[in-house]
């Protein structure tokens, strides 16, 4: 039987146990989720809000299934905005021979706008949106972690106040829709941490059926 020296034993014991505690223990960041705050209802002014349907289209959306779940919402609330004279613009990604998807097509008059991730850059959104006395946006999209983040930081740079809705946003990957949500609230200088509606020049979140016009 060999000899173990002391710290020899407490060091081999230690290894033996280890696995079994990391088991247990659940991981730190884990335990620091924070909590993000329930969807608001809001009320909007039809004559000066706009609904940003970004990258719906068959390179992005159609390839994968959530985004391809949250189109019926979408498209209702598209309806709906039509509906009551909301100011409608798109956006689409550079990739070629990419269309929006037919569930939420524009209609001719529709401005689309092309970029990357952030739908400001290097296009006429603002132009456009200021030339129609728009001062809130409805943002709906994919990814979550890119268009819908980054435009909406763009749009409360600019002065918006953005609303997105989380049933019409999606991502690649779960965590990154949840990542998103949290950082839409939390933007550094244009945070909203307790999802008050309709903060001005911040970002609420709410959903498709919580959102009314006057």
């Amino acid at each position: 039987m060999p000899r173990y020296r002391p710290l020899a034993l407490v060091a081999a014991l230690l290894a033996a146990l280890l696995p079994s505690l990391q088991a247990a223990a659940p991981p730190a960041a884990a335990q620091a989720l924070p909590t993000i705050p329930a969807p608001a209802a809001v009320t909007l002014d039809p004559a000066t809000t706009a609904y940003l349907v970004l990258d719906i289209n068959s390179a992005v959306c159609a390839p994968r299934p959530g985004c391809q779940a949250t189109v019926p919402a979408i498209a209702a609330f598209l309806d709906r905005a039509r509906q009551a004279g909301a100011f409608v613009v798109y956006s689409s990604t550079t990739a070629p021979g990419t269309t929006i998807m037919s569930e939420v097509a524009p209609r001719p008059d529709d401005p689309v706008v092309t970029s990357s991730a952030d739908k400001f850059f290097n296009t006429q959104l603002d132009e456009i949106l200021r030339d129609h006395g728009i001062r809130t946006a409805v943002i709906v999209g994919t990814a979550a972690n890119g268009a819908v983040l980054y435009t909406s930081f763009g749009a409360n740079t600019r002065g918006y106040t953005v609303v997105v809705a989380e049933d019409g946003i999606s991502a690649a990957e779960d965590f990154a829709v949840l990542l998103t949500r949290y950082q839409l609230l939390n933007q550094p200088g244009f945070s909203n941490p307790s999802n008050e509606p309709l903060r001005e020049r911040a970002v609420t979140l709410s959903r498709t059926d919580l959102i009314s016009f006057q």
